[in-house]
């Protein structure tokens, strides 16, 4: 099977070890195990569970504590409807490599995490892209995916979103889910949302609607990653229906058997106690996304959509230089770490995270504006 270069990995691997200020992290700071602890409330009792575990396969499909805590993120989804996963890495390839045949008719946004349109070209579908722009928000239109079912001949497999989205931060509120729910019923189709943001929404209602409680064939991929900011667990999961949980577990057999007894034990207790990170969390986020819009507003050079969700914003810039040599020339020449859009599939554009430790963001940036001003 061949596949296309990770982007956006191979440029993590590459550039996130030498930097001085990551503005391309896309966790919220993560927390050490010691932090989690005291969130919990719960410091010598999950040290005594910890000290306790053996170290053999555990549960095979997820202990039945961790997934009663991921099923309350939920509605409608019971336990039984949770496969565990290797993070949602893993939840979304294991979801495509069930679902998606060669000759199958898939659409995708753009830009998005691109395990969401090169799983499905290496496998042997026709990717059908949905592009998303600044000028309506980076919101999908509903008028053009309809257009793009039409092209399929109403044949279409898979449909792939991410809600708040990356690497704009934009959010889609109920109505506007509700609207692609019943474009993709009308195709028999599969609705996989990658939901690894799902709440981080910065104002009102931290989480979105999950695609998974709206629709019959909706599926949401979630991870401890980001929202928890627990990405060294590397444990996401998968919620559908039934019927799809069935063919999820015939495929996890191959590709992941089990996750660690001690991601899963921390995961679970940190989902326990998700209220406590989510405070944590939003704080981090907001006073982030305070530091940037204050940057942008004085940038001239600088411009961007205000994100409403998540961690990350997709920065417009005005200088001579393709995305790649700008973040190649900014790293080296000040130690500042951002993603070039190229990376994502689209050119003029830079991914900047800003709910890293809230010091490396307020002094990336101020670096960055220094920089921006010199390159005039």
């Amino acid at each position: 099977m061949k596949i296309r270069d990770f982007g956006v990995e191979i440029w993590m691997n590459a550039y996130e070890n030498h930097c001085q200020y990551n503005l391309a992290e896309t966790c919220v700071q993560s927390l050490s195990v010691g932090e989690l602890l005291d969130l919990s409330g719960r410091r010598e009792a999950v040290l005594e569970e910890l000290a306790a575990t053996r170290l053999t396969y555990g549960d095979i499909e997820g202990s039945p504590r961790l997934r009663q805590a991921i099923a309350g993120l939920y509605q409608s989804i019971a336990p039984e409807q949770i496969t565990v996963t290797n993070g949602a890495i893993g939840a979304n390839a294991l979801t495509m490599l069930a679902l998606v045949e060669p000759g199958d008719q898939v659409i995708s946004v753009l830009p998005t995490y691109q395990q969401h349109y090169s799983i499905p070209e290496s496998i042997g579908a026709q990717v059908h892209i949905l592009r998303l722009r600044e000028e309506t928000g980076w919101l999908p239109d509903p008028e053009e995916l309809r257009g793009l079912v039409r092209a399929a001949g109403g044949r279409v497999k898979l449909i792939n979103i991410n809600n708040p989205t990356t690497p704009t931060g934009s959010v889609m509120e109920e109505p506007l889910l509700r609207e692609l729910v019943e474009i993709a019923r009308s195709a028999g189709a599969w609705l996989l949302c990658d939901e690894v943001y799902r709440g981080l929404c910065h104002q009102g209602e931290a989480y979105t609607a999950s695609v998974a409680d709206l629709y019959e064939k909706g599926i949401s991929t979630g991870s401890m990653s980001k929202t928890y900011s627990l990405a060294g667990l590397r444990l996401g999961w998968v919620a559908g229906p039934a019927e799809l949980w069935q063919l999820l577990s015939r495929h996890r057999d191959y590709h992941i058997i089990s996750v660690g007894r001690l991601d899963d034990l921390l995961a679970a207790t940190a989902l326990e106690c998700r209220e406590a990170i989510s405070a944590r969390n939003l704080a981090i986020c907001r006073e982030g996304g305070r530091l940037l819009e204050e940057f942008v507003a004085n940038q001239p050079r600088i411009s961007y959509v205000k994100p409403k969700g998540g961690t990350t914003a997709f920065l417009k810039y005005d200088l001579p230089l393709e995305s790649a040599q700008l973040c190649r020339k900014l790293q080296a020449e000040t130690g500042v770490m951002l993603l070039p859009g190229s990376a994502l599939d689209v050119e003029g554009y830079l991914r900047i995270g800003y709910c890293n430790d809230p010091a490396i963001t307020k002094a990336g940036l101020a670096i960055f504006d220094r920089w921006l001003e010199e390159q005039a």
